[in-house]
């Protein structure tokens, strides 16, 4: 049987994480060089995953969506913040 796309990356990238049928509570997009930056907000879950894209994307906004992510900082006013960076996001 033929491995899926996301079993490949899981097995390939060991701190890879695969979030299935999870709840999109707040998702922002800004504007950054050629890039649109996408910041969404996981349901009972405090820390903020981000993505970036070429074109806006429709609001994901109360979607149920699966996710794969792994752990990353990035430094904000001179501290380290802890975000999640999504490699792959699908609406469920």
């Amino acid at each position: 049987m033929a491995k899926s796309p996301v079993d490949k990356l899981l097995t390939n990238h060991p701190n890879l994480t695969h979030s299935t049928d999870v709840k999109v509570v707040s998702h922002i997009q800004r504007e950054k060089d050629e890039w649109h930056v996408n910041t969404i907000m996981i349901e009972n879950i405090d820390v903020p995953f981000t993505y970036k894209r070429k074109k806006l994307y429709k609001s994901l906004k109360g979607a149920r969506v699966n996710i794969t992510y792994y752990p990353s900082t990035q430094q904000i006013a001179g501290m380290d913040i802890e975000i999640m960076k999504i490699v792959r996001v699908k609406i469920a």
